[in-house]
């Protein structure tokens, strides 16, 4: 018997024993592992929309249904109340697009899990009318899918992760009381091509209660209007708020309208901000601040800002970084302000290379190196800088340490082409003019026209 009549035998014969798929699937009404889930109409629940009845323990109990066949539990369009909806293990809630609409009337959060993995929530709408502290809060919740959401109006954040892994993805995030989406102890989310807008205080927040690893991925999402309204000095209004944690990657963002910063980098090493697009920002337009070692700042263009790209608090431990082939332009100074005034396309200060940037229009300086002695092994090489009031200026502290500023092109620095400082005082001749190779400063091979 050839191998194609062996198989053939072999199929008829478990057919006719029972033991074929058919048969197995009708044993029990519940799912196996091989079968495809269903759809569950929530209708035959008593899940009923625009009564203006609460829903919740009815969509509890039949989500409960779903969850146990593995299945997935169907909306109809309509508008339901629901408040403190709890999610089980495995639940799949499915929308019929943002005509179904999950309506908070308290403080709750509409939809809440804890310890439940495997959740995913796509295709609606929820709402939470100035009344709900959050939206969406989920605790210690792996694999977690977010998709095609509108989620708007909590009076904190809109939606809510502590200890979560998961995607967020093709959301429609807006009027957060606070942040648009804040996660906290991630254990490696992906939160992309989203879009996040008029939040009170931030767009997008990884935080971690300590520092350490979380490896978020923060990519292709469009945030755009953000305040400050609870203040501060930069830990709000930032597009997205990277904090303690480590090992993030922020890429190929577009950001506009922050009141701080388009990325804000606290503490968070090996951080990454490649390829974002950021307009319009109101300080500083990517940070790397405070106790961080290792920023990778390439590949962005920032146009309109106080300050393009600012690595910064050596005094701190903020340390090692790589600032390339970045294109800033049309900056400003904040002269309202009694002294933080800024107007730098990029201030750098300790282990940092700045290479094959483009700067254009910087009112105080095209680069600015060093704080005091706060400055240590930077090499300024290969950068454009056209038409800022000093080129590139330089800390001229005797406790600073070693500096290398070489190949660069400067073109119409109104007040020099590299100068020295103190603490943003500058004095002493245009450096640019010569070579100058004393001890732990080298200048040479620039070109100043």
């Amino acid at each position: 018997m050839d191998r194609r009549a062996f198989l053939s035998a072999g199929t008829v014969a478990g057919a006719g024993l029972g033991l074929g798929l058919p048969a197995a699937h009708a044993a029990g009404p519940e799912q196996t592992s091989a079968t495809p889930a269903l759809d569950l109409d929530a209708a035959m629940y008593n899940v009923v929309p625009d009564t203006g009845a609460d829903q919740t323990l009815a969509l509890e109990i039949a989500l409960g249904i779903a969850a146990r066949r593995s299945d997935r539990l169907r909306l109809r369009p309509g508008t339901y109340i629901v408040n403190g909806l709890n999610l089980p293990f495995g639940a799949q809630l499915i929308g019929s697009g943002q005509a179904t609409v999950l309506k908070g009337s308290t403080k709750a959060p509409v939809i809440s899990a804890k310890s439940a993995n495997n959740i995913r929530l796509a295709d609606m709408t929820l709402d939470g009318s100035i009344s709900s502290q959050n939206l969406i809060r989920l605790k210690l919740c792996l694999d977690f899918h977010l998709t095609n959401l509108v989620v708007r109006s909590a009076t904190g954040d809109n939606i809510h992760l502590a200890g979560c892994s998961g995607t967020i993805t093709h959301c429609d995030i807006s009027l957060a009381g606070s942040s648009g989406l804040h996660a906290v102890d991630s254990l490696g989310l992906n939160i992309s091509h989203n879009t996040l807008q008029d939040c009170a205080n931030n767009g997008i927040q990884i935080w971690r209660s300590e520092p350490g690893n979380d490896g978020s991925l923060v990519a292709n999402n469009r945030i755009c209007k953000i305040r400050a309204k609870a203040g501060g000095t930069g830990q709000n209004g930032n597009g997205i708020n990277v904090f303690r944690a480590d090992n993030v990657q922020v890429n190929s963002n577009h950001i506009t309208d922050c009141e701080y910063s388009a990325i804000r980098g606290n503490a968070a090493s090996n951080i990454q901000m490649v390829a974002n697009h950021c307009q319009r920002i109101g300080e500083v337009a990517l940070y790397a601040e405070f106790g961080f070692q290792g920023a990778l700042i390439a590949n962005n263009i920032i146009d309109t800002a106080a300050t393009g790209i600012s690595v910064t608090n050596f005094n701190e431990g903020g340390r090692l970084a790589v600032v390339q082939g970045n294109l800033i332009r049309n900056l400003f100074r904040r002269e309202h302000e009694p002294e933080d005034k800024r107007g730098n396309g990029i201030a750098i200060e300790a282990d940092a290379s700045v290479t094959g940037n483009t700067i254009e229009s910087a009112p105080t300086a095209g680069i600015i190196i060093g704080w005091g002695f706060h400055m240590r092994d930077v090499a300024a090489t290969g950068n454009l800088i056209r038409q800022s009031r000093y080129g590139i200026l330089m800390s001229s502290s005797s406790s600073a340490g070693a500096c290398f500023i070489a190949t660069n092109m400067i073109a119409g620095a109104s007040d020099g082409a590299i100068r020295a400082h103190d603490k943003g005082r500058v004095h002493g001749p245009d450096l640019a003019e010569r070579d100058d190779r004393s001890g732990r400063v080298a200048i040479m091979g620039n070109v100043s026209v």
